[in-house]
């Protein structure tokens, strides 16, 4: 998913700025935008939603045009990418169709049915009852004052000899007119007496022009819309600055409803003013819409096309390579679905598994070949030197009597023979033996021992330099033949070794380090053979492995290549590195299933 987007980010953000415009229009076109309506802004509107619908298609089409000009050229997967886009491109773009149609019919039907007599009726009538309402509230109230008034002007006198009683008589006036307060007042507002229904309620006074108005005797009504009360204010005659001054509530429902009722008659009336305009913005954001759903479809087939044929491509291409004989080929490692990314691990692994068994069949048939050379060569070399050997004792016996002052001479130059004799039938023998290397027996073996074993016969004959296992905490268990496994270790640090003395001889005091690890997880063991010596890097590391190959003085190129032909047998594998200041060797042999 969030490959998706990363990937058709334009495209999204630009169908949430045409949705955003539509909308603007929309409500602009009704008058409730923040965006005054008039023509001016209604043409700027619908032009912005013009060319933003007109910048979307541009680029959707531009992607359309490359997967065209792909299909043009044949490339992979550009027809089946052409064929999702049209199947979506039409199954969104249908029912659509349809929709709009019918949307379109279906709004012009409700709105003129919106605008007819009747529901302009209701719509007037429920104003008028809240209207009534608050008039007959006032009203009401009006005439409570004035009732109020006369009744309290004939106890005046009651006022000024005993306060407490007029207040139960105020009490009683309220209680009985039902309101919520009363009060006597002076004409500063100040409050003189007062009973009110709930003593929490923030006193409110009238306003001063209410005092003034009250003057000629005629009670003045008071409507507060923001605290919803009516009251009325009035002087009174017999009483010297004094004022009555009562209020009632108004229900808040009823107060709520009448201000939905203004607010629901004039949204009525600008609708109907606006009525044809609204169609005309409905039927452009509905094509907006509908616009919007077929190029989001057209992307998301794009984008799908893509996501599915992209794989199959990369599957395509690699196995084409493999059949020029190109075993290096890759699947690219995307993201795409999971059976997909299964199916490219599995099929890079199949050709890793392919090239590992290509080499090994190669490694064979290679080894198999020096075996030949190796045979012939040791059968071609050996049977003549016994005649030379036999020769050479009996020149010895017969001329070495004969010869005067030149015996010593004569001698040595036999001995030499001899010793280059010895030389070539000891090559000869090692040639034989790799020749001759038997079929591993396989037996299970501690690793730990066998390299110990190994190690101690190195220990012993090179004081000078320090041998350091760190082995396996547990007992590690090999199956493998013992003696062949035996010959791979000990020519390894025998090479290590050889390595050291030859950096000792460039480098005076050099002290010699060779460190052996074990490790392992839950398929493999590891073996490390560590060195402070030389290196590979003046080393070919594809022709090291090769028989008769040797940078060595006295090397017959035959220690690395038995060893080679060693892990194979094992079907293990065999790493050289070079590290700072020296060389490792990692092999890797399976565990015991």
């Amino acid at each position: 998913m969030i490959h998706t987007i990363k990937n058709n980010k334009w495209v999204i953000g630009m169908c949430f700025v045409c949705i955003l415009f539509g909308t603007l229009t929309f409500f602009t076109f009704i008058n409730q935008s923040f965006l005054k309506l008039n023509n001016s802004n209604l043409q700027i509107l619908l032009l912005i939603d013009a060319l933003l619908l007109i910048t979307l298609f541009i680029i959707i089409f531009n992607q359309i045009y490359k997967i065209l000009i792909n299909k043009k050229k044949g490339k992979l997967g550009s027809e089946t990418s052409f064929k999702y886009i049209i199947f979506f491109s039409t199954t969104a773009l249908i029912p659509s169709i349809l929709i709009a149609i019918f949307s379109l019919f279906l709004f012009n039907v409700v709105i003129q049915k919106y605008f007819e007599k009747k529901i302009k009726t209701v719509v007037n009538t429920s104003a008028e009852v809240a209207k009534n309402y608050v008039e007959e509230t006032k009203k009401s109230i009006q005439a409570d004052i004035l009732l109020i008034i006369n009744d309290l002007n004939s106890k005046s006198s009651l006022y000024y000899v005993y306060p407490t009683q007029f207040l139960k008589v105020l009490t009683t006036h309220r209680l009985l007119r039902r309101l919520d307060e009363i009060y006597l007042l002076d004409s500063s507002g100040n409050i003189i007496m007062s009973n009110v229904i709930n003593i929490n309620f923030e006193f409110v006074p009238p306003p001063d022009e209410a005092f003034t108005r009250t003057l000629n005797g005629i009670p003045v009504r008071i409507t507060d819309p923001v605290t919803n009360r009516i009251s009325a204010l009035v002087k009174l005659d017999n009483f010297i600055d004094t004022y009555l001054y009562i209020a009632r509530f108004m229900e808040p429902r009823v107060i709520n409803y009448l201000k939905q009722s203004n607010e629901a008659i004039s949204f009525y009336y600008s609708v109907q003013n606006q009525k044809t305009g609204i169609k005309i913005t409905f039927a452009v954001i509905y094509v907006l819409i509908v616009s919007l759903l077929l190029f989001l479809s057209v992307t998301i087939a794009i984008n799908f096309a893509s996501r599915l044929t992209k794989p199959i491509i990369n599957l395509i291409n690699a196995s084409e390579k493999i059949s020029s004989g190109n075993l290096d080929a890759q699947v690219p490692n995307i993201a795409a679905d999971k059976e997909f990314e299964m199916l490219n691990k599995n099929f890079n692994l199949m050709i890793k598994k392919l090239k590992q068994q290509q080499a090994k069949l190669l490694f064979t048939e290679r080894h198999k070949a020096w075996e030949n050379v190796a045979k012939k060569l040791a059968h071609e070399i050996k049977n003549p030197l016994t005649p030379i050997q036999l020769s050479i004792d009996r020149i010895k016996e017969k001329y070495f009597n004969k010869i005067g002052d030149d015996k010593e001479n004569f001698l040595n130059y036999l001995n030499t023979i001899n010793k280059q004799i010895k030389d070539i039938e000891s090559l000869l023998n090692e040639f034989s033996n790799f020749a001759r290397m038997p079929k591993p027996l396989f037996k299970k073996v501690d690793l730990n021992d066998m390299l110990l074993r190994s190690l101690s016969l190195h220990e012993l004959s090179e004081p000078k330099i320090s041998f350091v296992f760190l082995k396996d905490p547990t007992a590690v268990q090999l199956s493998c033949d013992e003696e062949q496994f035996n010959r791979v270790f000990v020519n390894l640090i025998k090479n290590s070794i050889e390595s050291i003395k030859e950096k000792n001889e460039k480098i005076v005091d050099f002290k010699g380090k060779i460190n052996i690890e074990i490790t392992s997880d839950s398929a493999y063991i590891y073996v490390k053979i560590i060195d402070n010596g030389m290196g590979f890097d003046h080393v070919d590391k594809d022709k090291m492995l090769t028989p008769y190959f040797t940078t060595k003085k006295k090397g017959t190129g035959l220690g690395l290549a038995v060893v080679s032909k060693i892990i194979s047998d094992h079907n293990s594998e065999i790493l050289f590195n070079s590290i700072k200041n020296g060389a490792k060797v990692e092999i890797k042999i399976p565990k015991i299933s």
